[in-house]
């Protein structure tokens, strides 16, 4: 038992406790990875329990990564035999090899973000469908939240019987499906769908995996979706030694489909569950975790835990207000500057996060202006760039030439002189003869109206048709590089010259080299894993560790992370929390932007500076907002306030704000209010400083300024939930309260 002597007695218990049901609810930075390592190797050295018959899912490759290092670790030889998988490269191994159950071939294709944008673009295109009304993204949206909850094109087109749109959706939803299976093409959320559905329709295919999966653990379970919910409890029905972690504390996911009573819920589910709960912190100060505490016992729907330290009570939170997100943006870079000028902290150190993406241009422009090297998570993947995406469509071509949508993509690429015209008639003839674009090609010489185009089409599947041929003894890398020098697709780049050009082609370069640590880490390399590994990276799987870079990323990005330094930016109300979120009647969407600020406070180990602005640019209009009411959740007593006193109410100099022009124009009688709005000066306003007025869409708030401007009133009111707004009188239609 040497080997767990590290461990704390919340720990030791979660570690022995291996049969059935266990709920371990684990705090934020309380080693839930390295209880779940000690977990298995206790499975294995003490219960002789065989390694294979262990399975371990996460959300994330890189945590998925982490663990698998860790067990082998531990456990030493044995531990190769444990799965350690995301949920979604389980089920593409489930998948790959009894899909065919379903009617699919196992080659299937995993199409990324993208390829699903392209696909329902040409449905709606196909379909006439009005852009304005059905937007590609939103139908999208609608799909993934059905695949979800398990819900099928039939079923959704059964529960939203009589609604017009969504029966509209529901036909959108049958013709995705079908143009899937006819490219013999899976989505992400397919992955999880289909998988259960094999496993509901295939009993014997269940049992095969439920005998060999015996111990089931599950991390990160708050951030589980219906689907996976029921894919794991069909997984673990026969054993029952289910073990999840998570903390119901950290689901920020409900827009990704995550569902909250899945960990909440689960002693309903499991009425003979064992809860262990992990609140001992080995991460941050006690004073971040004092702050974080205060902010998050506000929420109701929780199971409740308060996190606690050994480690030193450290610095209070920092809270820093400037007047503009310029000054923001200014003093964050500054400290760091300052910081690792000193030797203080690496610049590796730090991370800057922000309830946005949007929020990060202006922390880009300073740190360039510092000359401080950073990195952006969450911009642009590398595999959905261009270069990146012609490529893998060959290779998946390759694989797959069921993939109308990566052999529609590279037809042209580069230019063969095959056009529009051409490719669609192509398509006419594929849809007329009930087969796939690529099969069409090959019989591009029955098709009359093609005439001389047949000609240009030969040469490129004879192409494809040489490759299929070398994959058996070709490496990926070496078929990728085949790729390049036939196509001339870095010829081509290189002729251009341009900066682009060359950034494509060190793109196209470690392309190559992912290929090439594919074929040397893998015994049997295969294409079809390859594609599948590359499918399944997600954008926070990129962050490498050794670079020394400021990290700037979304407060959803940075969930898993932990950083010496954070700077937590933009806390004001209409920011985070967002203004829809505090126009909403959902009390949960408010309680779930507080856990998105408990994460942030969390990623800090032992320095955490909360930042806000009086006034911001939001697309194009100088905003007034309050500080956030999660600061406000923070007791003064944990707050190091500096040299700007935490005001709320305290508004810009006059002399100092942006608006001192419009001020003086205004004054000036510049502005001609049309008639039908403007509020005759010689009629009095129902309302004056100090009174409660409505406004339709802002809500009720508290008058501070009217201010007369010769043909209206221009009006200052502090609104309850939207901050301060000045407005026209005429145009704003105050009522008071």
């Amino acid at each position: 038992m040497d080997t767990y002597s590290g461990l704390n007695e919340k720990q030791t218990e979660a570690v022995l406790q291996t049969e059935g049901p266990v709920l371990i609810l684990a705090g934020a930075g309380s080693g839930k990875t390295r209880v779940l390592t000690h977990r298995v190797a206790y499975l294995i050295e003490e219960k002789q329990v065989n390694p294979w018959n262990i399975l371990a899912i996460t959300f994330t490759n890189k945590a998925a990564g982490e663990m698998r290092e860790r067990v082998d670790r531990i456990v030493g030889a044995g531990g190769a035999s444990v799965w350690v998988s995301t949920f979604h490269s389980a089920c593409v191994r489930f998948l790959r090899r009894f899909i065919d159950r379903l009617g699919y071939e196992t080659n299937f294709t995993i199409y990324d973000g993208d390829d699903q944008k392209s696909l329902m673009k040409d449905i709606c295109k196909r379909m006439q469908l009005d852009p304005k009304i059905y937007k590609e993204r939103a139908l999208l949206a609608a799909i993934s939240s059905a695949k979800d909850e398990l819900i099928g094109p039939e079923a959704y087109a059964r529960i939203n019987m009589g609604d017009f749109k969504k029966e509209k959706i529901s036909r959108v939803y049958e013709e995705y499906q079908a143009q899937l299976k006819k490219s013999n093409a899976l989505d992400f959320d397919d992955l999880i769908m289909k998988t259960v559905e094999l496993f509901q329709t295939c009993p014997d295919v269940l049992e095969h995996f439920q005998e060999r999966f015996r111990y089931l653990m599950v991390d990160e379970y708050q951030d589980t979706n219906t689907a996976q919910f029921h894919l794991v409890r069909l997984l673990a029905e026969k054993y029952r030694n289910l073990c999840v972690v998570g903390d119901d504390d950290q689901s920020i996911y409900k827009f990704r489909g995550a569902n909250i009573g899945n960990i909440l819920g689960f002693e309903k589910v499991f009425p003979d569950a064992t809860v262990i709960r992990l609140e001992q912190n080995y991460r941050s100060t006690q004073s971040i975790l004092s702050a974080a505490n205060e902010v998050i016992k506000n929420n109701a729907g929780r199971k409740k835990k308060t996190l606690w330290t050994e480690n030193e009570k450290g610095e209070p939170v920092h809270f820093r207000q400037f007047l503009t997100g310029f000054e923001e943006a200014e003093y964050i870079v500054g400290d760091i500057s300052k910081k690792a000028g000193a030797g203080q902290c690496n610049y590796g150190d730090c991370a800057i996060l922000y309830r946005t993406n949007a929020q990060s241009r202006l922390f880009e422009e300073k740190l360039l202006m510092g000359n401080i090297p950073y990195k952006l998570v969450g911009g642009v993947n590398f595999y959905a760039r261009k270069e990146i995406k012609d490529l893998l469509s060959y290779l998946k071509t390759v694989d797959n030439a069921r993939d109308d949508l990566a052999v529609s993509r590279i037809i042209n690429v580069p230019k063969r002189g095959i056009g529009a015209t051409t490719i669609g008639r192509v398509q006419t003839f594929a849809a007329a003869e009930g087969i796939g674009f690529y099969e069409a090609l090959k019989r591009a010489e029955e098709i009359p109206s093609l005439g001389r185009g047949a000609l240009k089409i030969q040469p490129f599947v004879t192409f494809i048709q040489t490759l299929r041929s070398q994959t058996e003894y070709l490496t990926v890398a070496q078929l990728l590089k085949e790729i390049i020098e036939q196509t001339g697709y870095v010829k081509e780049l290189e002729a251009e010259g341009t900066d682009e050009a060359k950034a494509r082609i060190e793109n196209i370069d470690e392309l190559i080299s992912k290929a090439v640590s594919y074929d040397e880490s893998t015994e049997e390399p295969l294409l079809s894993e390859f594609l599948e590994e590359v499918a399944l990276v997600a954008d926070i799987d990129t962050v490498d560790d050794e670079q020394d870079r400021v990290l700037l990323m979304t407060l959803h990005s940075a969930k898993g992370l932990e950083f010496s330094q954070v700077y937590l930016a933009g806390m004001e109300d209409g920011i985070f929390p967002s203004y829809m979120t505090m126009m909403s009647d959902d009390s949960d969407a408010l309680e779930e932007e507080r856990r998105l600020c408990y994460v942030g406070i969390t990623r800090a180990m032992k320095d955490l500076t909360l930042t806000c602005a009086q006034q911001r640019m939001i697309r194009g209009e100088t905003q007034y907002n309050k500080v956030s009411r999660f600061i406000r959740e923070i007791p003064r007593e944990l707050v190091d306030l500096g040299k700007n006193p935490l005001s709320p109410s305290k508004k810009p100099s006059p002399a100092r704000t942006a608006l001192n022009q419009l001020k003086r124009d205004f004054h000036a009688k510049a502005f001609q209010q049309p008639k039908q709005f403007a509020v005759k000066m010689n009629q009095p306003l129902t309302y004056k400083e100090g009174d409660q007025v409505r406004h339709r869409k802002f809500g009720t708030g508290k008058v501070l300024a009217i201010v007369s401007g010769g043909k209206d009133y221009e009006v200052t009111v502090d609104f309850e939930k939207a901050g301060v707004k000045k407005m026209f009188a005429g145009f704003a239609k105050l009522e008071k309260v």
